[in-house]
């Protein structure tokens, strides 16, 4: 079973990296938070690239 992306809200800064690389499994809204949409669709992109980037690496996986 894939992992699943998880964003920590309290350390996301809403910079929109992870949207930018992965707009089928991250959103940014008008919070400023980062939201997962597609939690099964990190096929469609590199999802440990987004966590890679993310600045306050506010993005982990389970599973």
């Amino acid at each position: 079973m894939p992992k699943k992306p998880i964003v920590d809200w309290d350390l996301c800064e809403g910079c929109g990296t992870c949207q930018e690389l992965c707009p089928e499994v991250f959103e940014v809204r008008d919070d400023e938070k980062a939201y997962i949409i597609g939690p099964d669709k990190c096929n469609t992109c590199d999802c440990q690239e987004a966590a890679d980037t993310c600045p306050t690496q506010a993005i982990t996986f389970e599973g």
